[in-house]
């Protein structure tokens, strides 16, 4: 069989995910592998027809796609996305309907599922058998059980292609809407208690609806919100992945382009911000995610921690809710406080206007109070997950994340809960014992809300 791999590193077959692939075609000698380097090579892909051709014959003649990537900002790296939303803008879609598709992904385990999400739906979209996935720690391949693990999970794919399955689809399409939203007057000023609000974008087309939300939410404050659109930001390219700047959070590109400097002078200094984009196929556009990638230069720390945050979406947004699980763990990982979504979906200026007039007051009113809502498990599962990497094996590479995590606190291990592990280990061995368990089964319930009691004294006298 012809498998073509669409390789989504940035590093090529430096790639820890390539790695894998090799593994694969060490293992399987009778099949044959065409790899592309996506990323590495996006813009000689975006400039010569040519070499974007050359990827689709491939596909095209190929038994099985495989999506290899690693996992950038919850998603695939930008230089890939930007690659699938070319096979739309090329009207390339046909060469990969009814091939098998398959997904391949290295990551440290963070929110791989929303990475594995999305290329499972692009997958359908495309009209494609997707024959499922494999989602590998870094270096899971350095054992001797996932290794059989990642074989048995091909030979999977290969039994499956073989026994011409069936399979279903897991993502019903994305309808996109025709409406184009037009604001209306505004009511009157809405206070920003002196508080920098940005709104960071990437529309291009001014009579589009975004455009109009955009003007919508700016008009509710009378003026003063800063409008920064990201094709104006010299940004040289995408996220490299090459890791520099965990030692001292200096990024590889260093001066030769703007975005440093635009997002420590803008992006820091602000006090909300505002992302306002037109979904594209599953996501944002590529530029949006070129932006996310390239704010980890200041790697695992919160870089807009304490600030407002809120989105503008140009879409059908409550048809792709893990898009919005990836926007929700964003905020809730940089510590941020996220206000809301608003969508054009709605189909109705007047509604519409409501709902971006609302969205406007409650930012204002949490600039006025500060507020920041406690983590969900988005936060709080993806902050146990870099701080356990980050004590452990990636401290050394990630030396600021490690500086920054003992100083705020983040390596709250229970191992230092010494009270705790004393309680635990006398109440181990007590808790065998017929009787003292027998006693103490009815005592549970009054005994988990006894901490609370002091809060109630006056009403318990």
């Amino acid at each position: 069989m012809k498998f073509t791999v669409l390789n989504g590193s940035p590093k090529g077959m430096t790639s820890v995910t390539m790695q894998y692939v090799r593994y694969l075609m060490r293992e399987f000698p009778g099949h044959e592998f065409v790899i592309h380097n996506i990323s590495h090579g996006i813009k000689k892909i975006e400039r010569d027809r040519g070499a974007f051709d050359a990827i689709m014959n491939d596909v095209k003649s190929s038994d099985c796609v495989i999506w290899g990537t690693p996992v950038y900002f919850l998603l695939v790296p930008s230089q890939y996305k930007r690659f699938i939303e070319l096979i739309r803008e090329r009207n390339a879609r046909g060469h990969f309907k009814g091939r098998h598709s398959a997904v391949l992904i290295t990551s440290i385990h963070f929110f791989d599922n929303t990475a594995l999400t999305y290329l499972n739906a692009i997958s359908d979209d495309l009209g494609m058998k997707y024959a499922g996935s494999f989602s590998a720690d870094m270096y899971d391949l350095m054992k001797s059980e996932q290794r059989k693990k990642l074989s048995t999970y091909f030979e999977g794919v290969v039994r499956q292609i073989e026994g011409g399955m069936a399979f279903s689809r897991a993502f019903a399409a994305v309808r996109k809407s025709t409406f184009r939203y037009r604001p209306g007057r505004p009511k009157g000023a809405v206070n920003t208690w002196n508080k920098k609000i940005t709104v960071v974008t990437d529309c291009t087309d001014n009579s589009s609806g975004l455009r109009g939300m955009i003007d919508g939410f700016c008009g509710c404050f009378g003026g003063g919100v800063e409008v920064i659109n990201l094709y104006d930001i010299d940004i040289g390219g995408g996220c490299l992945g090459c890791c520099r700047c965990g030692l001292d959070n200096e990024c590889i590109y260093g001066d030769s382009d703007g975005y440093i400097n635009f997002y420590n002078s803008k992006i820091k200094t602000s006090d909300a911000i505002v992302f306002a984009g037109e979904i594209k196929d599953r996501y944002l556009s590529w530029k949006f995610k070129q932006y996310f990638d390239r704010s980890f230069f200041n790697t695992h720390a919160p870089s807009i921690g304490g600030k407002q945050a809120a989105f503008l979406i140009s879409g059908p947004l409550s048809s792709i809710p893990n898009l919005r699980q990836i926007l929700e763990g964003y905020i809730e990982m940089q510590h941020a406080n996220l206000v809301d979504f608003v969508s054009d979906e709605v189909n109705n200026s007047r509604e519409l206007d409501s709902m971006i007039r609302s969205l406007a007051e409650r930012l204002a009113m949490n600039l006025e109070t500060g507020y920041i809502k406690n983590k969900s498990f988005l936060g709080v599962g993806g902050t146990k997950v870099f701080r356990d990497d980050v004590w452990g094996r990636l401290r050394f590479v990630f030396r600021m994340d490690h500086g920054y995590y003992k100083k705020h606190g983040i390596y709250d291990f229970p191992h230092r809960q010494y009270r705790t592990r004393l309680l635990n280990a006398s109440m181990s061995v007590l808790m065998v014992i017929p009787g003292f368990r027998k006693a103490f089964s009815p005592k549970i319930k009054k005994g988990m809300i006894r901490p609370f009691q002091f809060l109630f004294k006056d009403n318990n006298k």
